[in-house]
Protein backbone atom coordinates (compact mmCIF):
# COMPACT_ATOMS: atom_id res chain seq x y z
CA UNK A 1 0.00 0.00 0.00
CA UNK A 2 2.81 2.35 0.97
CA UNK A 3 4.75 1.41 -2.16
CA UNK A 4 1.70 2.19 -4.31
CA UNK A 5 1.36 5.62 -2.68
CA UNK A 6 5.02 6.39 -3.28
CA UNK A 7 4.68 5.26 -6.91
CA UNK A 8 1.64 7.50 -7.39
CA UNK A 9 3.46 10.48 -5.91
CA UNK A 10 6.45 9.74 -8.12
CA UNK A 11 4.25 9.64 -11.20
CA UNK A 12 2.70 12.99 -10.29
CA UNK A 13 6.15 14.45 -9.72
CA UNK A 14 7.38 13.17 -13.08
CA UNK A 15 4.31 14.53 -14.86
CA UNK A 16 4.73 17.90 -13.14
CA UNK A 17 8.34 17.99 -14.24
CA UNK A 18 7.05 17.86 -17.82
CA UNK A 19 3.89 19.94 -17.53
CA UNK A 20 5.18 22.85 -15.46
CA UNK A 21 8.05 23.74 -17.83
CA UNK A 22 5.64 23.39 -20.77
CA UNK A 23 3.12 25.69 -19.09
CA UNK A 24 5.77 28.35 -18.52
CA UNK A 25 7.03 28.12 -22.08
CA UNK A 26 4.57 26.87 -24.68
CA UNK A 27 1.55 27.37 -22.42
CA UNK A 28 2.29 31.05 -21.93
CA UNK A 29 2.83 31.43 -25.66
CA UNK A 30 -0.56 29.85 -26.38
CA UNK A 31 -2.26 32.11 -23.84
CA UNK A 32 -0.49 35.14 -25.30
CA UNK A 33 -1.55 34.15 -28.82
CA UNK A 34 -5.18 33.70 -27.77
CA UNK A 35 -5.20 37.05 -25.96
CA UNK A 36 -3.59 38.67 -29.01
CA UNK A 37 -6.22 37.11 -31.28
CA UNK A 38 -9.06 38.46 -29.11
CA UNK A 39 -7.48 41.93 -29.11
CA UNK A 40 -6.90 41.79 -32.88
CA UNK A 41 -10.54 40.79 -33.39
CA UNK A 42 -11.83 43.66 -31.24
CA UNK A 43 -9.50 46.25 -32.79
CA UNK A 44 -10.16 44.97 -36.31
CA UNK A 45 -13.93 45.08 -35.86
CA UNK A 46 -13.71 48.63 -34.46
CA UNK A 47 -11.52 49.74 -37.38
CA UNK A 48 -13.83 48.09 -39.94
CA UNK A 49 -16.91 49.71 -38.42
CA UNK A 50 -15.37 53.19 -38.42
CA UNK A 51 -13.87 52.85 -41.91
CA UNK A 52 -17.04 51.55 -43.58
CA UNK A 53 -19.23 54.22 -41.99
CA UNK A 54 -16.81 56.89 -43.22
CA UNK A 55 -16.46 55.48 -46.75
CA UNK A 56 -20.13 54.81 -47.48
CA UNK A 57 -21.74 58.04 -48.63
CA UNK A 58 -25.51 58.64 -48.31
CA UNK A 59 -27.65 59.01 -51.42
CA UNK A 60 -29.73 62.09 -50.61
CA UNK A 61 -32.06 61.51 -53.58
CA UNK A 62 -33.36 58.26 -52.11
CA UNK A 63 -36.37 58.40 -49.75
CA UNK A 64 -35.29 57.29 -46.25
CA UNK A 65 -31.68 57.57 -47.42
CA UNK A 66 -30.38 57.20 -43.84
CA UNK A 67 -32.02 53.80 -43.51
CA UNK A 68 -30.70 52.74 -46.95
CA UNK A 69 -27.21 53.92 -45.99
CA UNK A 70 -27.32 52.05 -42.69
CA UNK A 71 -28.34 48.79 -44.44
CA UNK A 72 -25.44 49.07 -46.91
CA UNK A 73 -23.02 49.81 -44.07
CA UNK A 74 -24.25 46.88 -41.98
CA UNK A 75 -23.96 44.53 -44.96
CA UNK A 76 -20.35 45.52 -45.65
CA UNK A 77 -19.39 45.47 -41.97
CA UNK A 78 -20.77 41.93 -41.60
CA UNK A 79 -18.85 40.76 -44.69
CA UNK A 80 -15.53 42.27 -43.58
CA UNK A 81 -15.97 41.05 -39.99
CA UNK A 82 -16.49 37.47 -41.22
CA UNK A 83 -13.35 37.69 -43.36
CA UNK A 84 -11.39 39.08 -40.40
CA UNK A 85 -12.61 36.35 -38.06
CA UNK A 86 -11.78 33.52 -40.48
CA UNK A 87 -8.28 34.96 -40.98
CA UNK A 88 -7.67 35.26 -37.22
CA UNK A 89 -8.86 31.69 -36.58
CA UNK A 90 -6.56 30.29 -39.28
CA UNK A 91 -3.56 32.19 -37.90
CA UNK A 92 -4.47 31.12 -34.36
CA UNK A 93 -4.66 27.44 -35.28
CA UNK A 94 -1.40 27.49 -37.25
CA UNK A 95 0.35 29.21 -34.32
CA UNK A 96 -0.96 26.93 -31.56
CA UNK A 97 -0.41 23.57 -33.30
CA UNK A 98 3.43 23.74 -33.16
CA UNK A 99 3.23 24.56 -29.45
CA UNK A 100 1.33 21.30 -28.99
CA UNK A 101 4.09 19.40 -30.72
CA UNK A 102 2.24 18.96 -34.01
CA UNK A 103 4.34 19.39 -37.13
CA UNK A 104 2.49 21.67 -39.54
CA UNK A 105 5.07 21.50 -42.34
CA UNK A 106 3.17 18.78 -44.17
CA UNK A 107 -0.10 20.53 -43.40
CA UNK A 108 1.17 23.80 -44.88
CA UNK A 109 2.49 22.01 -47.95
CA UNK A 110 -0.82 20.26 -48.48
CA UNK A 111 -2.73 23.47 -47.83
CA UNK A 112 -0.52 25.24 -50.35
CA UNK A 113 -1.32 22.71 -53.05
CA UNK A 114 -5.03 22.77 -52.21
CA UNK A 115 -4.92 26.56 -52.09
CA UNK A 116 -3.39 26.75 -55.55
CA UNK A 117 -6.01 24.38 -56.93
CA UNK A 118 -8.82 26.27 -55.26
CA UNK A 119 -7.33 29.59 -56.35
CA UNK A 120 -7.27 28.51 -59.97
CA UNK A 121 -10.78 27.07 -59.78
CA UNK A 122 -12.28 29.90 -57.73
CA UNK A 123 -10.67 32.78 -59.56
CA UNK A 124 -13.95 33.91 -61.11
CA UNK A 125 -15.74 33.47 -57.77
CA UNK A 126 -13.23 35.75 -56.02
CA UNK A 127 -13.63 38.26 -58.84
CA UNK A 128 -17.42 38.16 -58.35
CA UNK A 129 -17.04 38.73 -54.60
CA UNK A 130 -14.71 41.71 -55.02
CA UNK A 131 -16.96 43.26 -57.66
CA UNK A 132 -20.00 42.73 -55.41
CA UNK A 133 -18.28 44.48 -52.51
CA UNK A 134 -17.51 47.54 -54.63
CA UNK A 135 -21.03 47.60 -56.13
CA UNK A 136 -22.46 47.82 -52.61
CA UNK A 137 -19.73 50.12 -51.28
CA UNK A 138 -19.94 52.62 -54.14
CA UNK A 139 -23.75 52.40 -54.34
CA UNK A 140 -23.65 51.73 -58.09
CA UNK A 141 -27.22 50.46 -57.94
CA UNK A 142 -29.67 49.26 -55.32
CA UNK A 143 -32.56 46.82 -55.08
CA UNK A 144 -35.49 48.43 -56.90
CA UNK A 145 -33.36 50.40 -59.36
CA UNK A 146 -33.79 49.89 -63.11
CA UNK A 147 -30.41 49.20 -64.69
CA UNK A 148 -28.77 47.93 -67.85
CA UNK A 149 -25.84 45.59 -67.26
CA UNK A 150 -23.88 45.07 -70.48
CA UNK A 151 -27.08 45.39 -72.51
CA UNK A 152 -29.35 43.34 -70.23
CA UNK A 153 -31.94 45.69 -68.71
CA UNK A 154 -34.44 45.25 -65.90
CA UNK A 155 -35.37 46.03 -62.31
CA UNK A 156 -32.87 44.91 -59.67
CA UNK A 157 -34.55 42.22 -57.57
CA UNK A 158 -31.55 41.15 -55.50
CA UNK A 159 -27.85 41.89 -55.04
CA UNK A 160 -25.40 39.46 -53.40
CA UNK A 161 -21.62 39.40 -53.40
CA UNK A 162 -21.71 36.83 -56.20
CA UNK A 163 -24.49 37.99 -58.51
CA UNK A 164 -27.14 40.54 -59.42
CA UNK A 165 -30.70 39.43 -60.25
CA UNK A 166 -32.70 41.47 -62.80
CA UNK A 167 -36.33 41.17 -63.92
CA UNK A 168 -37.10 42.59 -67.37
CA UNK A 169 -40.41 43.87 -68.75
CA UNK A 170 -41.28 40.43 -70.14
CA UNK A 171 -40.99 38.99 -66.64
CA UNK A 172 -37.77 37.13 -67.47
CA UNK A 173 -35.36 36.84 -64.54
CA UNK A 174 -31.68 37.32 -65.36
CA UNK A 175 -28.85 36.16 -63.06
CA UNK A 176 -25.64 38.08 -63.81
CA UNK A 177 -22.32 37.37 -62.05
CA UNK A 178 -20.88 40.60 -60.64
CA UNK A 179 -17.40 39.92 -61.95
CA UNK A 180 -18.64 39.77 -65.55
CA UNK A 181 -20.19 43.26 -65.47
CA UNK A 182 -18.13 45.70 -67.53
CA UNK A 183 -20.71 48.47 -67.84
CA UNK A 184 -23.58 49.30 -65.48
CA UNK A 185 -26.10 51.94 -66.56
CA UNK A 186 -28.49 53.08 -63.83
CA UNK A 187 -31.73 54.47 -65.25
CA UNK A 188 -33.08 55.52 -61.84
CA UNK A 189 -30.22 57.23 -59.98
CA UNK A 190 -30.86 60.70 -58.49
CA UNK A 191 -33.24 61.77 -61.28
CA UNK A 192 -34.62 60.57 -64.62
CA UNK A 193 -35.35 62.36 -67.88
CA UNK A 194 -38.14 62.62 -70.41
CA UNK A 195 -36.36 62.49 -73.78
CA UNK A 196 -38.99 62.55 -76.49
CA UNK A 197 -38.66 63.04 -80.26
CA UNK A 198 -41.81 63.92 -82.24
CA UNK A 199 -42.18 64.47 -85.98
CA UNK A 200 -44.31 67.35 -87.31
CA UNK A 201 -45.27 68.21 -90.87
CA UNK A 202 -42.95 70.46 -92.89
CA UNK A 203 -45.74 72.97 -93.43
CA UNK A 204 -46.26 73.44 -89.67
CA UNK A 205 -45.75 76.84 -88.04
CA UNK A 206 -42.70 76.04 -85.91
CA UNK A 207 -43.20 78.96 -83.50
CA UNK A 208 -46.75 77.80 -82.83
CA UNK A 209 -45.53 74.23 -82.31
CA UNK A 210 -42.96 75.42 -79.75
CA UNK A 211 -45.63 77.42 -77.92
CA UNK A 212 -48.03 74.47 -77.78
CA UNK A 213 -45.33 72.01 -76.64
CA UNK A 214 -44.13 74.28 -73.82
CA UNK A 215 -47.68 75.02 -72.72
CA UNK A 216 -48.54 71.32 -72.54
CA UNK A 217 -45.33 70.62 -70.61
CA UNK A 218 -46.05 73.37 -68.07
CA UNK A 219 -49.67 72.26 -67.62
CA UNK A 220 -48.52 68.70 -67.01
CA UNK A 221 -45.98 69.87 -64.40
CA UNK A 222 -48.69 71.89 -62.61
CA UNK A 223 -51.27 69.09 -62.61
CA UNK A 224 -51.77 67.90 -58.97
CA UNK A 225 -51.70 64.28 -60.16
CA UNK A 226 -48.28 64.66 -61.81
CA UNK A 227 -46.48 67.61 -60.24
CA UNK A 228 -44.82 65.52 -57.52
CA UNK A 229 -43.24 63.33 -60.21
CA UNK A 230 -41.83 66.17 -62.33
CA UNK A 231 -38.67 68.04 -61.33
CA UNK A 232 -38.39 70.14 -64.50
CA UNK A 233 -41.30 70.62 -66.94
CA UNK A 234 -40.88 69.01 -70.38
CA UNK A 235 -39.97 71.75 -72.87
CA UNK A 236 -38.98 72.17 -76.50
CA UNK A 237 -35.18 71.95 -76.83
CA UNK A 238 -34.35 71.99 -80.54
CA UNK A 239 -35.12 70.83 -84.03
CA UNK A 240 -33.41 67.49 -83.89
CA UNK A 241 -33.58 66.36 -87.52
CA UNK A 242 -35.01 66.97 -90.96
CA UNK A 243 -36.41 63.53 -91.64
CA UNK A 244 -37.79 62.20 -94.92
CA UNK A 245 -41.38 63.25 -94.19
CA UNK A 246 -41.21 65.26 -90.97
CA UNK A 247 -39.36 67.84 -88.94
CA UNK A 248 -38.24 66.03 -85.78
CA UNK A 249 -38.31 68.12 -82.59
CA UNK A 250 -36.81 67.12 -79.24
CA UNK A 251 -38.61 67.61 -75.92
CA UNK A 252 -36.74 67.19 -72.62
CA UNK A 253 -37.74 67.37 -68.95
CA UNK A 254 -36.60 65.92 -65.60
CA UNK A 255 -38.58 63.56 -63.37
CA UNK A 256 -38.11 61.62 -60.20
CA UNK A 257 -36.38 58.24 -60.61
CA UNK A 258 -38.50 55.55 -62.28
CA UNK A 259 -41.26 58.01 -63.18
CA UNK A 260 -39.91 59.00 -66.61
CA UNK A 261 -41.91 56.37 -68.50
CA UNK A 262 -45.26 57.26 -66.93
CA UNK A 263 -44.67 60.99 -67.42
CA UNK A 264 -43.56 60.46 -71.04
CA UNK A 265 -46.70 58.43 -71.77
CA UNK A 266 -48.96 61.13 -70.32
CA UNK A 267 -47.04 63.81 -72.24
CA UNK A 268 -47.56 61.94 -75.54
CA UNK A 269 -51.30 61.71 -74.87
CA UNK A 270 -51.63 65.41 -74.07
CA UNK A 271 -49.50 66.46 -77.05
CA UNK A 272 -51.68 64.42 -79.43
CA UNK A 273 -54.84 66.07 -78.06
CA UNK A 274 -53.26 69.54 -78.23
CA UNK A 275 -51.90 68.99 -81.77
CA UNK A 276 -55.33 67.86 -82.97
CA UNK A 277 -56.93 70.91 -81.42
CA UNK A 278 -54.37 73.29 -82.98
CA UNK A 279 -54.34 71.49 -86.37
CA UNK A 280 -50.68 70.52 -86.05
CA UNK A 281 -50.08 67.48 -88.20
CA UNK A 282 -48.04 64.49 -87.07
CA UNK A 283 -47.14 62.97 -90.45
CA UNK A 284 -46.96 59.28 -91.16
CA UNK A 285 -45.47 57.33 -94.02
CA UNK A 286 -47.84 57.02 -96.97
CA UNK A 287 -47.73 54.87 -100.08
CA UNK A 288 -49.59 55.48 -103.35
CA UNK A 289 -50.65 52.23 -105.05
CA UNK A 290 -51.55 52.25 -108.76
CA UNK A 291 -53.69 49.34 -110.00
CA UNK A 292 -52.12 47.58 -113.02
CA UNK A 293 -52.96 49.39 -116.23
CA UNK A 294 -54.52 52.39 -114.45
CA UNK A 295 -51.46 54.59 -115.07
CA UNK A 296 -52.10 54.46 -118.84
CA UNK A 297 -55.52 56.15 -118.52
Amino acid sequence: MINSSFAFIADIYNISQVIVPWLFSAGLKIIAVIVGAVIADRVGRFFIDKSVRELVKPDMAVPDYKEAERKREDTLIRIFNNILRITIILVLVLTILPQLGIDITGLLAGAGIVGIALGLGARSLIQDFLAGIFIILENVYRIGDVVCLDGTCGAVENITLRKTVLRDLDGVQHHISNGSIKKASNLSKDFARVNLNIGIAYNSNLEKVIEVVNKVGNELAEDPEWKNDILKPPQFVRVDDFAESAIVIKIVGDTKPLRQWAVTGELRKRLKIAFDRENIEIPFAQMVVWPRGEWRK
